[in-house]
Protein backbone atom coordinates (compact mmCIF):
# COMPACT_ATOMS: atom_id res chain seq x y z
CA UNK A 1 0.00 0.00 0.00
CA UNK A 2 2.86 2.32 0.80
CA UNK A 3 4.21 1.72 -2.71
CA UNK A 4 0.81 2.51 -4.23
CA UNK A 5 0.59 5.81 -2.33
CA UNK A 6 4.14 6.74 -3.41
CA UNK A 7 3.31 5.98 -7.04
CA UNK A 8 0.09 8.01 -6.89
CA UNK A 9 1.90 10.95 -5.27
CA UNK A 10 4.64 10.78 -7.90
CA UNK A 11 2.06 10.71 -10.72
CA UNK A 12 0.25 13.63 -9.13
CA UNK A 13 3.44 15.73 -8.98
CA UNK A 14 4.31 14.84 -12.60
CA UNK A 15 0.78 15.78 -13.69
CA UNK A 16 1.03 19.14 -11.97
CA UNK A 17 4.38 19.85 -13.69
CA UNK A 18 3.00 18.91 -17.12
CA UNK A 19 -0.11 21.00 -16.50
CA UNK A 20 2.02 23.95 -15.42
CA UNK A 21 4.20 23.63 -18.55
CA UNK A 22 1.15 23.61 -20.83
CA UNK A 23 -0.45 26.56 -19.07
CA UNK A 24 2.80 28.58 -19.42
CA UNK A 25 2.87 28.44 -23.28
CA UNK A 26 1.69 31.24 -25.58
CA UNK A 27 1.66 31.74 -29.35
CA UNK A 28 1.48 34.73 -31.69
CA UNK A 29 1.41 34.90 -35.48
CA UNK A 30 3.31 37.33 -37.68
CA UNK A 31 1.47 38.02 -40.91
CA UNK A 32 4.01 38.17 -43.75
CA UNK A 33 3.44 39.03 -47.41
CA UNK A 34 5.72 39.59 -50.39
CA UNK A 35 5.43 41.05 -53.90
CA UNK A 36 7.90 40.33 -56.67
CA UNK A 37 9.57 43.47 -58.03
CA UNK A 38 8.55 44.29 -61.61
CA UNK A 39 10.85 46.55 -63.64
CA UNK A 40 9.14 47.58 -66.86
CA UNK A 41 8.61 50.52 -69.19
CA UNK A 42 6.66 51.35 -72.30
CA UNK A 43 7.35 53.91 -75.02
CA UNK A 44 4.48 55.53 -76.88
CA UNK A 45 4.33 55.65 -79.84
CA UNK A 46 7.77 54.04 -80.07
CA UNK A 47 8.55 55.00 -83.66
CA UNK A 48 10.23 58.01 -85.28
CA UNK A 49 10.51 58.47 -89.05
CA UNK A 50 12.84 61.41 -89.73
CA UNK A 51 12.45 61.07 -93.50
CA UNK A 52 14.99 62.44 -95.98
CA UNK A 53 17.36 65.08 -94.55
CA UNK A 54 20.16 66.88 -96.45
CA UNK A 55 23.77 66.10 -95.43
CA UNK A 56 24.87 67.94 -92.28
CA UNK A 57 21.32 69.03 -91.35
CA UNK A 58 19.19 68.34 -88.30
CA UNK A 59 15.60 67.36 -87.61
CA UNK A 60 13.90 66.70 -84.26
CA UNK A 61 10.80 64.94 -83.06
CA UNK A 62 9.52 68.45 -82.24
CA UNK A 63 9.74 69.29 -85.96
CA UNK A 64 7.75 66.13 -86.65
CA UNK A 65 5.24 66.63 -83.78
CA UNK A 66 6.31 63.16 -82.65
CA UNK A 67 7.47 63.45 -79.03
CA UNK A 68 7.74 60.08 -77.32
CA UNK A 69 6.33 59.23 -73.89
CA UNK A 70 8.28 56.83 -71.67
CA UNK A 71 6.14 55.37 -68.86
CA UNK A 72 7.09 53.34 -65.80
CA UNK A 73 4.65 50.44 -65.88
CA UNK A 74 6.52 48.46 -63.22
CA UNK A 75 5.63 48.38 -59.53
CA UNK A 76 8.57 50.36 -58.06
CA UNK A 77 10.20 53.71 -58.79
CA UNK A 78 12.58 53.42 -61.75
CA UNK A 79 15.55 55.16 -63.34
CA UNK A 80 15.63 55.32 -67.14
CA UNK A 81 18.85 55.06 -69.14
CA UNK A 82 19.24 55.62 -72.88
CA UNK A 83 21.71 54.73 -75.63
CA UNK A 84 22.03 55.04 -79.39
CA UNK A 85 23.73 52.84 -81.94
CA UNK A 86 25.91 52.97 -85.01
CA UNK A 87 23.88 52.51 -88.17
CA UNK A 88 24.80 50.11 -90.94
CA UNK A 89 27.14 52.69 -92.48
CA UNK A 90 27.43 55.63 -90.10
CA UNK A 91 29.15 55.98 -86.72
CA UNK A 92 27.31 57.65 -83.83
CA UNK A 93 29.42 60.64 -82.74
CA UNK A 94 29.19 63.83 -80.69
CA UNK A 95 29.72 65.98 -83.80
CA UNK A 96 28.71 65.33 -87.40
CA UNK A 97 31.45 64.47 -89.88
CA UNK A 98 32.11 62.20 -92.82
CA UNK A 99 30.06 59.02 -92.17
CA UNK A 100 29.41 60.30 -88.62
CA UNK A 101 25.97 61.28 -87.41
CA UNK A 102 24.73 62.84 -84.16
CA UNK A 103 21.65 61.75 -82.27
CA UNK A 104 20.61 63.82 -79.22
CA UNK A 105 17.93 63.40 -76.58
CA UNK A 106 16.09 65.78 -74.27
CA UNK A 107 13.46 65.14 -71.61
CA UNK A 108 11.65 68.36 -72.23
CA UNK A 109 8.64 69.46 -74.16
CA UNK A 110 8.90 71.16 -77.52
CA UNK A 111 10.21 73.36 -78.98
CA UNK A 112 13.63 71.70 -79.24
CA UNK A 113 16.17 73.78 -77.34
CA UNK A 114 19.21 71.61 -76.67
CA UNK A 115 19.98 68.05 -75.81
CA UNK A 116 22.57 65.51 -74.84
CA UNK A 117 24.41 63.53 -77.51
CA UNK A 118 23.67 59.83 -77.37
CA UNK A 119 26.50 57.33 -77.14
CA UNK A 120 26.56 53.57 -77.69
CA UNK A 121 26.68 53.11 -73.89
CA UNK A 122 23.82 53.71 -71.49
CA UNK A 123 23.60 57.13 -69.89
CA UNK A 124 21.09 58.57 -67.46
CA UNK A 125 17.89 59.84 -69.05
CA UNK A 126 15.64 60.31 -65.98
CA UNK A 127 15.66 59.22 -62.34
CA UNK A 128 13.15 58.26 -59.67
CA UNK A 129 10.16 57.93 -61.99
CA UNK A 130 7.21 56.79 -59.84
CA UNK A 131 4.92 53.89 -60.73
CA UNK A 132 2.74 55.00 -63.68
CA UNK A 133 4.86 58.17 -64.00
CA UNK A 134 6.09 59.24 -67.40
CA UNK A 135 8.74 61.35 -69.09
CA UNK A 136 8.49 63.21 -72.38
CA UNK A 137 11.37 62.28 -74.68
CA UNK A 138 12.44 64.24 -77.72
CA UNK A 139 15.17 63.25 -80.15
CA UNK A 140 17.17 65.18 -82.73
CA UNK A 141 19.31 63.73 -85.50
CA UNK A 142 22.05 65.45 -87.49
CA UNK A 143 23.10 63.59 -90.62
CA UNK A 144 26.75 63.15 -91.65
CA UNK A 145 28.38 66.15 -93.35
CA UNK A 146 29.42 63.79 -96.16
CA UNK A 147 28.42 60.23 -96.97
CA UNK A 148 28.63 57.58 -99.67
CA UNK A 149 25.42 55.95 -98.38
CA UNK A 150 22.09 57.36 -99.49
CA UNK A 151 19.91 54.51 -98.29
CA UNK A 152 17.75 54.44 -95.19
CA UNK A 153 19.80 53.91 -92.00
CA UNK A 154 18.57 52.29 -88.77
CA UNK A 155 19.35 54.81 -86.01
CA UNK A 156 17.27 53.19 -83.26
CA UNK A 157 17.45 54.25 -79.63
CA UNK A 158 17.23 51.86 -76.65
CA UNK A 159 15.79 52.82 -73.28
CA UNK A 160 16.40 50.73 -70.18
CA UNK A 161 14.61 50.75 -66.82
CA UNK A 162 16.32 49.83 -63.54
CA UNK A 163 15.03 50.00 -59.97
CA UNK A 164 15.68 53.38 -58.35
Amino acid sequence: MKSLITTLCTLGVVGMLIGAAVLGASEATITATVTVQKISLTVSDGSVAYGIIPAGNSKSTCDLSDSQTVTNDGNVAEDFSIKGQNSQNWTLASTAGTEQYVHKFATSSCPWMSGTALTTSYQTMATNIPVNGSVTLNLQITTPTATNYYTEQDVSVTIQAVAH
